[in-house]
């Protein structure tokens, strides 16, 4: 019997890894698609990526914590220091709607399959002015007020979107990145307006503590804004070579660790606010 070709091409996404013990192994084998700092346990971070979730010690080491699925979107639940959400599909095949795990990331439930789904949101954040808005992109941008259990159309996604990051001060306030620069909207993403870096790419945009906004910005390097004054930049470091920066994330216990996913699939981390980098679970830069 021939097999079809879309049946091949499945079962070659979705063949679990074998046994990877650090973080240059696994990269070699998968693609990371959100990173997060680990809030209880004895892990360091959380990295989602096309064959699970995995839980990162210090010293770089990595276990597999979830069934094999790819995660998408994800996020941290800020309610929860067990919890997490994501978006992507399952290895069975199709879209997975909207998950949630309370548990570590061991296990999953579909809270939603969001509208017009099962969604794959691909850019996914919670807001930290109210951990129950939920921001989602498939397609259009989809909300949530309810902590993802239901969902609306918000308004249309910006052209060119590669990331979204909700706003750690206003639930309606929602930034973008694209490949036409950082993007803001007021009104919960019924409308868009240009922040910064008009006609430059920006690959990824994050909030974090103390009102802190940091983008890459290619050319520029890490920027970073206040947002009280998001007219306002200064660029951290631009010395990551050929490498970009896709996912960032925040300590959110210590404003002055940031951790970064770069599109080569490395992980690296800064201690003095993103000033200075060195791959993950190194001791020295």
């Amino acid at each position: 019997m021939r097999i079809p070709l879309w049946a091949t091409l499945f079962a070659t996404l979705f063949v679990i890894p074998a046994s990877a013990e650090t973080l240059a192994e696994l990269g070699r084998k998968t693609h990371y698609h959100g990173i997060a700092f680990a809030r209880s346990g004895t892990a360091a971070l959380m990295i989602a990526t096309h064959h699970g979730l995995y839980a990162v010690d210090k010293d770089g080491s990595v276990t597999r914590v979830s069934p094999v699925q790819d995660f998408m979107g994800f996020s941290p639940d800020p309610a929860n220091e067990l919890g997490y959400f994501a978006s992507g599909h399952p290895a069975t095949g199709g879209n997975s709607g909207f998950l949630r795990s309370v548990d570590g990331g061991a296990n999953w439930t579909q809270l939603s399959p969001g509208v017009d789904g099962p969604v794959d949101f691909h850019q996914m954040d919670v807001s930290g002015a109210d951990p129950k808005v939920v921001y989602g992109g498939f397609g259009q941008i989809q909300v949530s007020r309810d902590g993802g259990a239901t969902w609306e159309i918000a308004g249309d996604a910006p052209e060119r979107l590669i990331a979204l990051a909700a706003s750690s001060l206003k639930a309606e306030r929602l930034y973008a990145a694209t490949e036409n620069g950082v993007l803001v909207s007021e009104d919960g993403a019924r409308s868009w307006a240009p922040l910064a870096f008009a006609g430059e790419v920006a690959s990824t945009i994050q909030t974090g503590p103390d009102k802190a906004l940091y983008a890459f910005v290619v050319g520029r390097g890490l920027m970073k804004a206040s947002e009280d004054k998001p007219d306002s930049w200064s660029v951290l470091t631009n010395d990551f070579g050929e490498a970009i920066p896709l996912h960032l994330a925040t300590n959110t216990k210590d404003g002055q660790q940031l951790a970064l996913t770069m599109q080569n699939n490395e992980v690296r981390e800064s201690r003095d606010g993103g000033k200075s980098w060195r791959l993950f679970g190194q001791t020295s830069p």
